[in-house]
């Protein structure tokens, strides 16, 4: 469970409660506008065409079948040759920001827009980075799972510095949890005391049903609302709507810390794990 898997579910968990929330799917795979049931094939308006000038925010935008609070804006494979032609572009860094900042989207009174970044840093996801000023980071409990996490901070501080102040880890959540095992807890315990209470206390568990979904065309909340894997999410979307964004202090840096107040209550909460089903 990556990047893409969390982004489609904590959004479609946030939409279920009542949440208006947008997905910009910048991975040219495409694999967040699958899951939301959305139209992708070549062809359609999406974010390849806003990026480049060839189409709104509104023009690109379609309602998913995961909620009625539920919109995407799709990626095509178009979206591939996007780095390059960004290039020469104005504005190249901020195109997206642009495309996001108009009065029609003011309008449309987003709760939540989630952006679902490409694997690599490049001029995608740096237009990621320069349009929001919240990071969430999904971190599996397995072998190497803090490796590339200490480039991703290096590259948002790089961020923060030239293009972006606002910028800064707002949430890191603990994915394909594993309670059978000592090493999910190991990373666990690492990853806490690495990051303290920016790790939201929810995990998500190993869940075959969270992997199935997407091949169904369907967030896991769609595919099978009882599972574990979906009830985690709900949990983690809940969590991350009731505590709102952890901002950073001189001291942390790019990383968020929460306000004294929530910071004394998660000190006697207990994590939700919902580990006991390790095939829901």
């Amino acid at each position: 469970m990556g990047k893409t898997t969390s982004s489609v579910n904590i959004a479609a968990g946030l939409a279920l409660n009542g949440l208006k929330v947008l997905v910009v799917d910048l991975d040219p795979q495409g694999n967040a506008s699958t899951a939301l049931g959305v139209e992708h094939r070549a062809g359609t308006l999406s974010s390849y065409e806003m990026l480049i000038g060839e189409c709104t925010a509104e023009q690109a935008l379609q309602p998913s079948t995961a909620s009625e609070n539920l919109f995407c804006i799709p990626a095509t494979i178009d979206l591939a040759g996007a780095e390059i032609e960004l290039v020469s572009m104005v504005r190249r860094e901020y195109r997206l920001h642009d495309a996001l900042s108009t009065p029609f989207m003011q309008e449309q009174g987003f709760d939540y827009i989630i952006i679902d970044c490409p694997p690599s840093l490049g001029l995608l996801t740096i237009n990621a980075m320069t349009a929001v000023t919240e990071v969430l980071i999904p971190i599996q409990c397995e072998y190497y799972a803090l490796e590339g996490v200490g480039q991703l901070l290096n590259n948002i501080t790089m961020i923060r510095q030239h293009l972006n102040s606002e910028l800064h880890i707002s949430a890191i959540l603990l994915t394909m949890y594993d309670a059978r095992t000592k090493l999910a807890e190991q990373v666990s315990d690492e990853v806490r005391g690495h990051f303290g209470d920016v790790v939201l206390r929810t995990k998500i568990p190993r869940s075959v049903k969270v992997s199935e979904a997407p091949g169904y065309g369907q967030t896991v909340l769609s595919y099978d609302p009882g599972s574990r894997g979906a009830m985690a999410y709900m949990d983690a979307a809940r969590e991350l709507a009731q505590r709102g964004d952890f901002l950073p202090t001189e001291e942390s840096g790019a990383i968020g810390v929460p306000p004294a107040g929530v910071r004394q209550e998660q000190a006697g909460a207990p994590a939700d794990n919902h580990d006991e089903d390790h095939e829901g």
